[in-house]
């Protein structure tokens, strides 16, 4: 290998750091697609839309990447499929997790916290739930990182975010998946004295609000999508909060699928489980309001978007607003922007 060739070789192993704006106009894409649909009730016409857009764009992306979180196969929705090679070809090679709607039933029933999500990691760093669709989760910010416990009660982590915080425990709001699964969860948060913040949809955007100051929540409890949670690790590893996972299988079948494939179902799966490396980009764009992020907005002759933008490596967050010709956008959507 001749000298040039060494300098060059540690920039073709990792992710540039040019990337993490290449990855926001996917998401753009995705959520200017998906957002026609907004209150139309057609989730997989929504997802179908919001996959589409992010497909075309993806192809453009200075990567070597290989979609290994593909949200969408639990729920037989559109999907960018496990193993489908993206980008053009270029560049470094990546693990690529997608998840073209994160809260299909927000945004097709126009309700907050719809967003399009993207995560990219050197290639190998993202963990493999072999097919184990939810696991049980617990955020939070980098103030009580270290003092949770997913093992613990809810009361002790209640108390744990509080002291973390320095605050009461009536003042920590716990945000919560709205399930009949949750039912005892949620007694058992309420028996704390904590707000809770339900949700029906959406906890990777839940994970991102339990680790992001000012959006009013600070822990994130309960059962969800694996995929989801490992999305949501790929930003907490950006934002230095931390996310917690024990794999939860739905049933027998999956519980054995889950063991034949090796998994202990009792190790506790931290952030740098989830994720490995620490050069990690992660993008998310508002399809409809919420605390994160504003939703899609059309104007006359343009369409205002609004992202977030992280780098794990320079732990920069970047809020980026975005004004996009609504002549473009046909390109890309099934939809007439016209």
């Amino acid at each position: 290998m001749t000298a040039e060739q060494q300098e060059h070789e540690p920039a073709s192993q990792a992710p540039d750091r040019n990337l993490a704006l290449e990855l926001a106009r996917v998401t753009e894409a995705a959520s200017l697609a998906s957002a026609r649909w907004v209150g139309r009730g057609d989730k997989n016409g929504a997802d179908g839309a919001a996959v589409n857009a992010m497909r075309m764009l993806i192809n453009s992306v200075s990567m070597r990447g290989v979609v290994v979180i593909g949200e969408g196969e639990k729920d037989r929705a559109p999907m960018l499929f496990n193993g489908e090679e993206v980008g053009d070809g270029t560049g470094a090679a990546c693990d690529v997790a997608v998840d073209p709607i994160d809260g299909t039933r927000l945004c097709a029933n126009g309700m907050p916290n719809a967003i399009s999500v993207l995560a990219v990691a050197k290639r190998g760093s993202m963990y493999d739930p072999s097919a184990v669709f939810y696991m049980s989760k617990l955020a939070t910010g980098p103030e009580a990182a270290g003092m949770v416990d997913i093992d613990a009660p809810a009361a002790a982590n209640v108390a744990a975010v509080a002291k973390g915080k320095g605050c009461s425990r009536q003042d920590v709001t716990v945000i919560i998946l709205d399930r009949p699964r949750h039912a005892e969860l949620i007694s058992e948060v309420r028996a704390t004295g904590a707000r809770i913040h339900l949700i029906t949809d959406g906890d990777v955007a839940g994970a991102i609000m339990a680790a992001r100051e000012g959006t009013g929540i600070d822990l994130m409890l309960g059962i969800g999508g694996t995929p989801e949670g490992i999305i949501a690790a790929c930003a907490l590893k950006c934002l230095g909060g931390v996310i917690l996972g024990k794999l939860s299988p739905k049933d027998d079948a999956e519980r054995r699928r889950a063991l034949d494939a090796g998994h202990d179902l009792d190790r506790v799966l931290t952030t740098d489980d989830l994720v490995t490396s620490d050069d990690v980009f992660f993008a998310a764009t508002g399809i409809t309001d919420g605390e994160l992020v504003d939703g899609v907005r059309y104007l006359r002759g343009h369409a205002t978007t609004h992202s977030l933008v992280m780098r794990s490596r320079s732990g920069t967050i970047r809020s980026i607003k975005s004004e996009h010709q609504l002549w473009k956008l046909k390109a890309y959507s099934s939809i007439n922007f016209g």
